[in-house]
């Protein structure tokens, strides 16, 4: 079992008491420096962090491979990597890039196979001169959305 598979184990093993809380990313770079970044469906608590952080540590022996480790949430601005990050994100506004265009719009809805999105548009009049306000709304596959971040407004 290669190091990142032991820590990916014990990273499983670690998430069991915490049912709400998943892993986004895990890193193990040559200098094996471990980087672990998690999300939940309520958030991540800095206790949630420590907590996982001293699992791995107490169970991989620092004789054996000698390692460093940071345990963190997923940061503002973060891309949604799996679609349990989009579920827990519907009726927030996203930046979607698809292969051909960038929307930022309400994700009204996300299940297993695709999102639904949202937005205002000003569009030419069908009849007439000057522009009008639509409603549009978007049905995209995930394996079409290139990158999507929850936009933070204050």
């Amino acid at each position: 079992m290669t190091f990142k598979e032991k820590v990916n184990t014990l990273l499983v093993e670690g998430l069991v008491d915490k049912p709400s809380i998943f892993l986004i990313d895990l890193v193990v770079t040559d200098a094996f420096k471990v980087i672990v970044n998690l999300d939940g469906d309520n958030g991540v608590a800095l206790q949630d962090c420590i907590d996982v952080s001293r699992f791995i540590d107490a169970n991989l022996d620092r004789e054996e491979q000698d390692y460093s480790l940071e345990v963190a949430s997923v940061g503002v601005g973060s891309p949604l990597k799996m679609v349990r990050q989009y579920k827990k994100n519907i009726g927030r506004t996203l930046i979607v890039k698809t292969g051909t265009e960038n929307i930022e719009a309400e994700l009204v809805e996300a299940n297993d196979d695709f999102v639904i999105l949202s937005w205002k548009a000003r569009e030419p009049k069908k009849i007439g001169k000057g522009k009008e306000t639509v409603q549009k709304r978007l049905e995209i596959p995930y394996g079409d959305i290139k990158e999507a971040i929850v936009t933070v407004t204050f």
